[in-house]
């Protein structure tokens, strides 16, 4: 499988973006997938993981309510919504992908598959 994020950029306080995951290869539609972040001089942050089928997810309590994660798996696509952002939001958003039947999970090592990365920059 081979992803690949888009839609980061730069934003104010308060302001809203949209990521998308392209998932390509392999199909994904068998395995959750989630987003991840990391932050200057950070490791490595659980953003949000969402289910094989979309119907459930498991948002860090940083982006909860802020955040809505959604897949369309007629299109190998994953979608990360980002409302009300805030200047801790800046970072570099992955994207990634469990092995097949995996389930929601919020350790990057169980993760088999990884974007290139998108930056994100929230100015105050």
């Amino acid at each position: 499988v081979q992803l690949q994020a888009s839609g980061g950029g730069l934003v104010q306080a308060g302001g809203s973006l949209s990521l998308s995951c392209a998932a390509s290869g392999r199909t994904f539609s068998s395995t959750a997938m989630g987003w991840f972040r990391q932050a200057p001089g950070k490791e490595r942050e659980f953003v949000v993981s969402i289910s094989w089928t979309g119907a459930s997810a498991y948002y860090a309590d940083s982006v909860k309510g802020r955040f809505t994660i959604s897949r369309d798996n007629e299109k190998n696509m994953m979608y990360l919504q980002m409302n009300s952002l805030k200047p801790e939001d800046t970072a570099v958003y992955y994207c990634a992908c469990r092995r097949p039947f995996g389930g929601i999970s919020l350790r990057p090592n169980e993760y088999e598959f990884w974007g290139q990365g998108t930056q994100v920059t929230v100015s105050s």
